[in-house]
């Protein structure tokens, strides 16, 4: 299913350069990262190479709920490390479709084990045709 003879690959609707943080870094920190970013994940790179994805919600969930200390508690520690990924040059269709295999609206973009982008839900509906499953599934009513 190509459009316009070419699929798009991932790299062409990826946000480049996702906002990342050492395994080391505090929840405090990352917390002020995804306020100042508007972002609601941030992976977690040690030497270059992605360890791990922490969201809003694993610090409410891991950290908050549990009162561990914002300012002393690592990201590390309440961060995912089963991280689903998806190669630069892979064709949207394929991120689309581990989007919805895994249930997550974005996916850290890869090159090796090095993470150089973040594709979202978003940014693939906006480049596809309003008759693809992805804009179904957008335009669909909140289920009440």
């Amino acid at each position: 299913m190509t459009q316009h003879g070419m699929a798009q690959k991932v790299n062409e609707v990826m946000t480049p350069v996702p906002v990342t943080v050492s395994p080391d870094t505090p929840l405090a920190r990352v917390g002020e990262l995804m306020r100042e970013h508007g972002i609601g994940d941030v992976l977690v790179v040690h030497e270059g190479r992605l360890r791990g994805l922490v969201t809003d919600r694993d610090i409410v969930v891991r950290g908050v709920a549990l009162r561990r200390d914002m300012a002393s508690t690592a990201v590390a520690d309440v961060c995912s490390t089963n991280v689903i990924t998806v190669p630069v040059g892979e064709d949207a269709d394929t991120a689309v479709r581990l989007m919805s295999e895994h249930a997550v609206r974005r996916l850290p973009v890869v090159d090796g084990d090095r993470p150089i982008g973040m594709v979202s839900i978003g940014d693939l509906a906006v480049q596809r045709d309003e008759r693809s499953t992805l804009a179904d599934i957008s335009a669909e009513p909140p289920n009440t």
